[in-house]
C-alpha cells in the first residue's frame, strides 16, 4: 500500500472550453426548463411550482370629458316606486290641464279668426259667440290692438335688418321667368296711357310738378337690372327690368326738409268688377333710395305692358309684390306714413323681405 497523500488534481485549463449550460435543440427542445445543477445533464427535473400571481390591480378608470353642456347629457334611469293613488291623482291633473289648455287654444283661435271666416263656419251662433268671448275680454278692437302689435313688431325688425348697401341677388337674362298679371282688379285699358303724367308733391320747393314719361326718359339715365319678384301669396319670379332708379327722381326733386315717407298712388286702379279703385302704398325714403328701387319703364328689354304696369311701376325687391305699385299716377313725400292699401286690409306695413 501506498502511504502518499492523494494529490489533487489540477484544475481545468482555462484554454479547454466550458461545457454549454444549454443543451443543443437536438438534445432538447427550446422551451424546455434547463436541469438544475446537482443533477446529471440527462435527467428532466419536474416543473418547478410557481407561486400564485398576486392580483392585478384595478384598471383606473378612463377620464371621462365632461359634455359641452353638461344639462343636456343623458341622465341614467332611476326606478321610482310611485303609489297607485298618487299615480291617479297626477292623471285626472293631467286630462284636466289638457282640456284647459286645448280650451284656451280653441277660444284664442276663434278670436283671431277673420268675421267672415267666422261667419262662414259657425253661420248660426257666430254672434253669440262673439258676446262670450267680449265678455272675457276678447273683443274685436283687441284682437286688432294685437294682431297690430305683432305686424308693428315684425315691421320693426325688418326695418332694423334693413340696408342700402346690401343688395338682393340678382340673375342673369337666361334666368328670366315668365311673370303673371297680378292687378288686384281688372286691368286698365289703353285709355290710361292717353296724356298721362307723373304728379309730385311735397317737395323742398312747396310746389307740385308734373313729368311726362318722354320727359323722364330723356332727362334720366335707364338702369337694367335682373331681380326675383316675390309675391305674398307664395309665388315668385325672375324679371328683366329697365327704368330710373327713384334715388335719382329724388335727387333732382328733392322732397321737404323731414319727409320720412313716399305715398304711391294709382287713380287708374280698378276693382273686381271693372270699376275705379284707386291703389296706393307706402314706402320709406331710405328703401326709395336703394340703388336697386326702380321706376320701370320697361320690361324684358321693350316698354312696359298694361298687364305689367305701363307706363310707370315701381320695382322694389327689397320688399313684398304687394308694394311693387303699377301704373303710378301720384307720388307724395310726408313726414308721417301715410295709409296703404293692403296693410288697411290686415296686411304689414313695411313688407320688407
Amino acid at each position: 500500500m501506498d502511504d502518499r497523500e492523494p494529490v489533487a488534481q489540477p484544475p481545468a485549463s482555462a484554454s479547454e472550453p466550458a461545457p454549454e449550460s444549454d443543451p443543443t435543440p437536438a438534445e432538447q427542445p427550446p422551451d424546455a426548463q434547463a436541469p438544475p445543477a446537482e443533477q446529471p445533464p440527462d435527467a428532466q427535473a419536474p416543473p418547478a411550482e410557481q407561486p400564485p400571481a398576486p392580483p392585478a390591480p384595478p384598471a383606473a378608470p378612463a377620464a371621462r370629458r365632461a359634455p359641452l353642456f353638461e344639462w343636456l347629457a343623458e341622465r341614467p334611469e332611476v326606478e321610482v316606486e310611485v303609489p297607485a293613488r298618487s299615480l291617479r291623482a297626477r292623471s285626472r291633473r293631467d286630462f284636466l290641464l289638457f282640456a284647459a289648455g286645448a280650451a284656451v287654444t280653441a277660444a284664442g283661435a276663434w278670436w283671431l279668426l277673420p268675421d267672415r271666416t267666422r261667419a262662414h263656419l259657425f253661420p248660426t251662433s257666430h254672434d253669440r259667440l262673439d258676446t262670450l268671448s267680449a265678455r272675457v275680454g276678447l273683443s274685436r278692437a283687441n284682437r286688432e290692438r294685437s294682431l297690430d302689435r305683432a305686424l308693428t313688431f315684425d315691421d320693426d325688425v325688418a326695418e332694423a335688418l334693413y340696408s342700402r348697401n346690401r343688395r338682393v341677388r340678382t340673375y342673369s337674362i337666361a334666368d328670366v321667368t315668365a311673370l303673371k298679371n297680378n292687378y288686384h282688379g281688372v286691368t286698365p285699358g289703353p285709355g290710361i296711357l292717353d296724356g298721362w303724367a307723373l304728379r309730385l308733391s311735397g317737395l323742398a320747393s312747396a310746389e307740385s310738378a308734373r313729368v311726362t314719361l318722354p320727359q323722364l326718359l330723356a332727362r334720366f339715365t335707364l338702369r337694367g337690372q335682373v331681380t326675383r319678384l316675390v309675391c305674398v301669396e307664395g309665388w315668385s319670379a325672375i324679371a328683366w327690368w329697365g327704368g330710373i332708379r327713384f334715388a335719382d327722381l329724388l335727387a333732382a326733386f328733392p322732397p321737404a326738409p323731414g319727409a320720412r315717407w313716399a305715398a304711391l298712388r294709382s287713380t287708374v286702379s280698378l276693382d273686381e268688377r271693372g270699376g275705379p279703385e284707386p291703389y296706393y302704398v307706402s314706402i320709406d325714403l331710405e328703401t326709395a333710395r336703394h340703388p336697386q328701387t326702380l321706376l320701370a319703364t320697361h320690361y324684358r328689354g321693350q316698354p312696359l305692358t298694361l298687364a305689367h304696369g305701363a307706363p310707370l311701376r315701381l320695382v322694389a325687391p327689397m320688399k313684398l309684390g304687394l308694394k311693387n305699385i303699377k301704373a303710378i299716377t301720384d307720388i307724395a313725400y310726408s313726414m308721417d306714413e301715410p295709409a296703404d292699401y293692403w296693410n288697411e286690409r290686415g296686411y304689414s306695413k313695411y313688407d320688407g323681405l
